[in-house]
């Protein structure tokens, strides 16, 4: 009898410990920044980058260039989101276009722009300041 109490203790233990050790509020997957690839634009491939941050419940930011920093960046008018996809609507010469994009792993994205022009996505790393400084000690 002993014996049993004292499992079922330790069983009741384990997943009160386990149940207590879960996260409650889940990672908010597309905060971050972020390098979008357009493949096959009638301009070649286009890149564009931004950093999505969430301001009152809703994903909001700006496009930008990443190989002309200068460059007017492009304001994102609206960005619907769900668990594992993201559709970011922009103006870009004139045209209303939609950027597509489904979750594949923790730091890339898959879809489309416009239906029409492949796009994959990227998440961009931050670097750690004391790392690069060992870095570029080293060198």
């Amino acid at each position: 009898m002993n014996k049993s109490i004292i499992i079922l203790l330790t069983l009741f233990f384990g997943i009160t410990l386990n149940g207590f050790s879960q996260s409650t509020t889940p990672k908010d997957f597309f905060v971050g920044k972020w390098e979008f690839t357009v493949m096959g634009t009638p301009n070649g491939d286009a890149k564009f980058s931004t950093n999505l941050i969430r301001k009152d419940g809703k994903l909001t930011g700006e496009l930008s260039d990443p190989t002309n920093p200068t460059k007017e960046k492009i304001a994102i008018t609206k960005i619907e989101d769900s668990a594992d996809k993201i559709t970011i609507y922009f103006t870009s010469s004139g045209y209303d276009v939609n950027l597509e994009m489904s979750k594949t792993d923790e730091n890339t994205l898959k879809g489309s722009m416009m239906g029409m022009f492949d796009a994959k996505g990227i998440r961009l790393k931050e670097y750690d300041k004391l790392s690069r400084i060992k870095i570029l000690s080293t060198n």
